[in-house]
């Protein structure tokens, strides 16, 4: 059966969706699904979404401070944007620059949160590695492409800085040194080369933290969507189609997924965004050749509405980039369309090259570009990855887990701010089309 685009800023609920047909999807065989709430129980925490941030808040909660949780998904582990993202694990989430965090706070602020943002890809990596995660890890490596000689400035600055002030290693590949080891980009004026970013296959590594939940004995109700959220004496009433759970503390983990009008502690204070992602055929080994693509390493370039590509390991080239701003047009194969032109802009070799895989996830920003990890009264919440959840959100996990039992997380705005509102809420839609519009411009001129 075939459903209608959910749409956080639309739809009513999230229940009812399918699975993504998705190039991740065509490589597993799905898991049957847990047994929905059915009848009335009671917990100390319950996480609210079932993918990377709440499956890992759950299993650090009760593997590492014993503590009775339970899991609820409105659908099944892996619909929503865990199991839909390109798979990219980088050092860094939302879109503030560490050089413009130094300058908003200060130099300490920025070596914090460039250690929280190291910490998570080493947590991601030590997870899939401890637990035997068959999630196809490829080799490490993150290129930062510069799209215009202006950006080039930009990423010579950026390398100065984490080398010198952060203690990072960031190396800065000229074009001649990007088209000799790494890729022919027609649209490239050199590179950013982090060391320790990878990809993975995104689904797969969801249903390896679904097991690893499953494994110690931490319930996850699978197709049960939240109807109602009362806060009675204390304690916290959930109610969903089959039952009700009744906890002492709450973590909301939906990120983008979450309905519009859901909790006031982050209503209206996030803001939807479809991206989408193609995949083509398999590439021949004289396309890889001529295109110059000698690495499976993860690759993003330095546009406003940005790309990001990589070699799969069948040798597809998946690339991805901003779709429709509304859930009813997500389908409009315009986008993909783009997307094509983008791939063949980047590597002409390519522009005839078959479309297999097409589809689309949200992802949340936040107001002040930035994610937000907070927990206030027994309330906990993880949102505005802005796209790079994959890595952020096992260290998001960790870090709620430990403010829910008292532990002191790092005195950051990551951790000790939360979700400012978005001024004029219901204008987010209408703000959002201005600022594409505005950066089209930026990047094809500026």
């Amino acid at each position: 059966m075939t459903l209608k685009q959910y749409d956080p800023l639309i739809s009513t609920t999230p229940a009812e969706q399918n699975w993504p047909n998705s190039y991740w999807a065509s490589t597993v065989s799905r898991p049957q699904d847990t047994p929905f709430l059915k009848g009335n129980i009671q917990t100390d925490v319950v996480v609210i979404g079932g993918g990377y941030t709440g499956l890992l808040t759950a299993y650090y909660l009760a593997k590492e401070f014993n503590v009775d949780v339970c899991v609820v998904e409105a659908n099944a582990v892996g619909f929503g944007a865990s199991g839909r993202n390109a798979g990219f694990v980088l050092k860094g989430s939302g879109r503030l620059g560490y050089t413009q965090i130094a300058k908003k706070w200060d130099l300490d602020i920025a070596k914090g949160v460039y250690k929280e943002f190291s910490e998570a890809v080493e947590r991601v990596d030590s997870l899939i590695t401890s637990n035997q995660i068959a999630c196809d890890p490829q080799e490490k490596g993150y290129l930062k492409v510069a799209h215009n000689p202006k950006a080039m400035k930009q990423l010579t600055l950026a390398s100065n800085f984490i080398t010198t002030e952060l203690g990072g290693q960031a190396e800065l590949l000229s074009l001649e040194q990007l088209a000799e080891n790494y890729m022919h980009n027609h649209q490239a004026y050199g590179a950013l080369r982090l060391d320790d970013g990878f990809g993975i296959n995104p689904l797969k590594l969801v249903l390896g933290y679904k097991s690893l939940v499953q494994n110690i004995k931490v319930s996850i109700f699978e197709n049960t969507c939240i109807h109602h959220w009362f806060e009675e004496g204390g304690k916290h009433r959930l109610v969903t189609p089959g039952g009700e759970i009744t906890a002492n503390r709450v973590i909301c983990a939906g990120n983008a997924y979450t309905p519009k009008t859901f909790n006031r502690r982050v209503d209206d204070k996030y803001l939807p965004i479809l991206s989408n992602v193609i995949v083509t055929e398999p590439l021949t080994d004289a396309e890889l050749q001529e295109a110059g693509l000698k690495t499976h390493q993860v690759t993003m370039d330095t546009r406003l509405l940005k790309y990001y590509y990589r070699l799969l390991p069948d040798n597809r080239l998946l690339l991805g980039g901003r779709g429709a701003i509304t859930g009813k047009d997500a389908q409009d194969p315009i986008y993909a369309q783009r997307l094509k032109y983008a791939l063949a802009q980047c590597f002409p070799v390519l522009a005839n090259k078959a479309i297999d895989y097409n589809w689309t996830g949200w992802i949340a920003a936040a107001i002040d570009d930035m994610p937000h990890v907070y927990q206030k009264g027994g309330v906990g919440y993880s949102l505005g990855y802005c796209g790079s959840g994959v890595s952020f959100s096992a260290q998001a996990a960790y870090r709620l887990a430990q403010t829910l039992v008292g532990i002191n997380t790092p005195d950051l705005p990551l951790y000790r701010q939360p979700l400012p509102p978005f001024p004029f809420a219901r204008m987010r839609r209408v703000g959002q089309w201005g600022y594409y519009h505005y950066a089209w411009m930026r990047d094809k001129y500026g």
